[in-house]
């Protein structure tokens, strides 16, 4: 039987996990993020995109001529942790801008408030055009 904690959570199908309240451990330094080169947008949302809606950003990446291995997810909280980067695109759904990355940037509702919403699509789209 293994001791080693990372062991545990593996063996329990967790292979990430994030401190909710990491300024409450004193001394605490969260990793810094570094971005591959690759990647050409930040999707930075308070939910990670899965199953239907991961689609639906898919047709929304494909229009911008992206696919989803030029995009990486962060969660709002993550962005202090995040090192200088090249990035292309900077996409904030269902949170605030930061005007701490230097990009072309978009601001949306969620996506699940986007999708099926010709208005909310309307908006996202005039926004993409608005850098061609």
């Amino acid at each position: 039987m293994q001791t080693n904690p990372m062991a545990y959570l593996s063996e329990m199908g967790i292979d990430t996990y994030q401190l909710a309240h990491p300024q409450r451990l004193a001394g605490y330094q969260a990793a810094s993020l570094v971005l591959p080169a690759e990647c050409k947008m930040l999707f930075i949302s308070p939910e990670l995109p899965q199953n239907q809606l991961a689609e639906f950003l898919a047709r929304v990446l494909k229009s911008m001529q992206l696919d989803l291995a030029q995009v990486r997810h962060i969660y709002p909280e993550q962005i202090p942790q995040l090192q200088a980067t090249n990035i292309e695109w900077v996409w904030f759904a269902g949170c605030p801008k930061n005007d701490a990355i230097a990009a072309k940037v978009m601001v949306s509702p969620l996506l699940k408030e986007i999708d099926g919403n010709n208005e909310q699509r309307k908006s996202l789209w005039q926004q993409i055009c608005s850098y061609s």
